[in-house]
């Protein structure tokens, strides 16, 4: 299997922000962002490995600036890093003012998403090649992201069988 480019999944896509995209405080709300960065994210997976892929974990989504009805919103994404069948996506989320025209980081995120093959079981997808200054940063310090994930995952699955599931 052929690496690829990180170029070659990327994603970018740009919005206005609607007063019906807003909270109370006339910022985005962040469940819209959150779902916004999921489908860009998911297409940069798709693009990767050219599969039907799944989100198998938000690993983070850091609010760093508030997006306001005055901004339009663009949402970057690539794979940043590849394990077996799964795939580190980043998105960089670019709050513009679209008076003065200036950008701000409004928001990161880092998702990890899985292949799946024709039965819907996990498969192989290609290494990923960083050429960006900012591709070969997130690539690199990708595998101490991954050692957190897995760590993070099973605390997960070791508080879920603590869990009940009766009614209240």
């Amino acid at each position: 299997m052929e690496a690829k480019y990180c170029k070659e999944s990327r994603v970018i896509r740009t919005s206005r922000v609607f007063p019906n995209d807003v909270n109370n405080h006339h910022t985005l709300f962040g469940g819209k962002l959150m779902s916004d960065v999921d489908q860009v994210a998911s297409i940069s997976a798709a693009r990767h490995s050219r599969r039907e892929c799944v989100t198998a974990s938000t690993d983070s989504v850091d609010f760093l600036y508030p997006v306001r009805t005055t901004d339009s919103v663009c949402f970057e994404s690539y794979v940043t890093w590849t394990g077996t069948s799964s795939m580190e996506i980043f998105v960089k989320i670019i709050a513009e003012d679209l008076k003065s025209g200036k950008r701000t980081i409004a928001a990161t995120a880092l998702l990890t998403f899985v292949a799946l093959d024709q039965h819907k079981r996990p498969t192989h997808v290609p290494q990923v090649i960083p050429e960006t200054e900012e591709e070969k940063k997130l690539h690199e310090t990708a595998p101490e992201r991954a050692r957190m994930r897995k760590e993070r995952k099973q605390k997960s699955k070791k508080l879920a069988a603590f869990l009940t599931t009766n009614y209240p």
